[in-house]
């Protein structure tokens, strides 16, 4: 299957439906009124990401993608049918973005993750919604909108553990071969690996990761010289990347630890970010007879830097175990834990001197609350003098 990494396609989302103008016509039924129903919503486009995807190869061919459109109103009260959305899917890892711009949309980079690119129009009112106590009859409706129209570049990053560096022709495809099922083409000329590829390595104790050979980089590949530019963007997401360094090399006439300095150079100048991720640096090919003499000079080069070299023969399997262990050690190693800080202590404010300090004010005396005032009886009326004269009686 041919890789393929970037692609720049069209989408369009589906138009509302408008919205009806209609009135009721039955029997026995004088003047029914207005009965437009709404249009229907139009269809999004919605990006997913599917893990059984690699390549974006079926986008290179079929660049134009639209949503349905919703449906129109229609008499008796009846609503248009919405637009089925559209969904796209595209590997774990994609980039989308907007094409003239080039601004960021969405980084899918988790299995099943969604993201809505071009949202449908919204279906039309009908002349039902429009009816009033002075405008019973309202004979005008609602056009639905038109979906949204987006150029949209789409950008594969591979999402792997481990990411395989060195220059062309330095073992990387042998390496990966030996310790996944990956089988990509391995050859004795450079550049024989032209997409990248991954393979899955089953470690100890029933972990694994996932391994990518990336296309051999060169000087100037930040720059564009070479494959390196157009494939240094898959290893932004690996989190170890393991750097092979060809002893074979030196017949050609090339200093391994030259080379090693050269691919950090171009990593820097492609992302400082990327220059800082750790790396397990392995000199390859020793089972070439001249590999074993210009080792210990590779060795005390690099010590100097304080990088360890670790060894390794991709074609009889020397240090394999070794440098996968190195790999899973950084892989799996788990984050010094952060001390707790204590919270500061709040600081109390200095006292004030006796002749600034301000007289603490005498505390008020309560008033006392006013006496009531005794009223007076009052005098019995006259009817009730006249009833106590005649009980005297």
């Amino acid at each position: 299957m041919k890789f393929v990494d970037e692609v720049r396609i069209e989408v369009k989302a589906g138009d509302g439906g408008n919205g009806s103008i209609a009135f009721r016509r039955e029997k026995y039924v004088d003047k029914g009124g207005p009965s437009g129903g709404d249009g229907g919503d139009g269809g999004s486009v919605i990006f997913e990401a599917d893990p059984q995807l690699t390549t974006l190869l079926d986008y290179r061919y079929q660049q134009h993608h639209r949503g349905e459109a919703g449906e129109h109103g229609m008499g008796s009260d009846c609503n248009g049918k919405a637009g089925v959305d559209l969904t796209l899917r595209v590997p774990v890892g994609t980039l989308v973005r907007r094409h003239e711009t080039g601004e960021l949309l969405a980084d899918l980079a988790e299995p099943g993750q969604r993201f809505i690119v071009a949202k449908g129009g919204r279906g039309g009112l009908g002349n039902m919604n429009f009816a009033t106590s002075t405008r019973q009859t309202p004979r005008f409706a609602q056009d639905g909108t038109k979906g949204e129209l987006l150029m949209i570049t789409l950008e594969l990053k591979l999402l792997a553990d481990v990411g395989l560096l060195g220059y062309p022709n330095a073992g990387k495809s042998t390496l990966i071969s030996r310790v996944s099922r990956a089988r990509p083409k391995v050859a004795d000329y450079p550049f024989t690996t032209l997409v990248p590829n991954l393979g899955v390595v089953q470690y100890k104790d029933r972990r694994s990761f996932v391994m990518a050979d990336i296309p051999g980089l060169i000087e100037g590949a930040a720059e564009g010289v070479g494959l390196g530019l157009q494939f240094l963007r898959h290893v932004e997401r690996c989190r170890v990347l393991v750097h092979l360094l060809d002893l074979g090399a030196v017949v050609e006439g090339r200093d391994p630890a030259h080379d090693y300095d050269v691919l950090n150079k171009e990593l820097a100048k492609y992302s400082p970010e990327l220059a800082r991720r750790p790396q397990v640096v392995v000199a390859n090919k020793l089972d070439l007879p001249y590999a074993r003499e210009a080792l210990p000079k590779l060795q005390a080069k690099l010590a100097k830097k304080g990088v360890k070299v670790l060894t390794l023969s991709g074609a009889t399997g020397e240090g394999l175990n070794e440098l996968l262990d190195a790999v899973a050690k950084v892989l799996y190693a788990k984050p010094a834990p952060v001390p707790a800080v204590a919270a500061p202590k709040a600081v109390k404010p200095a006292a004030k001197p006796a002749s600034k300090q301000k007289a603490a004010p005498k505390p008020k005396k309560k008033k006392k609350a006013p006496a009531k005032r005794k009223t007076a009886a009052k005098k019995p009326t006259t009817k009730k003098k006249k009833a106590a004269a005649r009980s005297r009686k």
